[in-house]
């Protein structure tokens, strides 16, 4: 995710709370994602579109801190 950022993610995962909190929260989704993908049955559909929108949601948050503490070091 965002390997242009690499070496800010790195700094921020250890410099900056939330952007921590919503990485790990990002990556906990994938995982359910992925669990929940390889259940079989229709009624888990629903529960993974949900999940997929966190996700994103989660991503977005992301990438904007990212952006702006790529600027904030310009």
């Amino acid at each position: 995710m965002f390997p242009e950022y690499r070496d800010l993610i790195t700094q921020l995962k250890t410099t900056h709370p939330r952007f921590h909190s919503l990485f790990d929260k990002h990556n906990d989704l994938d995982h359910e994602i992925l669990r929940l993908q390889s259940q079989s049955g229709n009624s888990l559909n629903d529960k993974i579109a949900t999940l997929k929108k966190e996700k994103l949601r989660l991503k977005d948050e992301l990438y904007r801190i990212l952006r702006e503490e790529s600027q904030a070091r310009a």
